[in-house]
C-alpha cells in the first residue's frame, strides 16, 4: 500500500509517472521471456460507469506489463458488470524494489463509446487469457 501512496502523491504533484495504454495487449507474450507475479486486484467504484483498479505484480519487464495486467482486470470487470466496451481514462504505473503498482481509470458502457482508447471487452478477456495474464 506504501507503494501506492507514492505512486498517488507523486501524480498529484505531476512528477507521476503516466502511461497512456493505446495500443492494444500483443498478440503473443513469450513466457520464457519473464515469469510475472501477479498479486491481486482492488476495484475502485467512483461512479457507477468509472472505475479505478489498482493492481501490483513482480517480475514485469515495464510499465506496459502491469498496465496490461490492468486492461485484463477492467475487461473482465466490464463483462461481470454486463457492459460490452471500456473505455480507458488513464492509467499512472509505478515501481519500488521488485514490486510494480498501476492505478488505471475506466468507464464502462453497453454501447461503443467515442474516444480513442476503447476496449471490446470479450475481446480483450480472450487476449489476456491467451497470454496468460488474470482477470478478475
Amino acid at each position: 500500500m506504501r507503494l501506492l501512496t507514492r505512486i498517488s502523491a507523486l501524480a498529484l504533484m505531476g512528477l507521476g509517472a503516466c502511461t497512456a495504454t493505446e495500443e492494444p495487449l500483443a498478440d503473443t507474450v513469450s513466457r520464457a521471456e519473464f515469469t510475472p507475479e501477479y498479486l491481486g486486484v482492488e476495484t475502485r467504484l467512483l461512479q457507477d460507469d468509472l472505475i479505478s483498479f489498482v493492481v501490483q505484480m513482480r517480475g514485469a519487464r515495464d510499465a506496459e506489463d502491469v498496465a496490461a495486467y490492468s486492461r485484463c482486470a477492467a475487461a473482465q470487470y466490464t463483462l461481470i458488470r454486463g457492459y460490452s466496451f471500456a473505455q480507458h481514462i488513464r492509467t499512472r504505473t509505478g515501481k519500488e524494489g521488485g514490486l510494480w503498482a498501476a492505478d488505471a481509470v475506466y468507464t464502462i458502457s453497453q454501447e461503443f463509446p467515442d474516444g480513442v482508447v476503447t476496449l471490446r471487452a470479450d475481446d480483450v478477456v480472450a487476449q489476456c487469457k491467451s497470454n496468460g495474464i488474470p482477470t478478475v
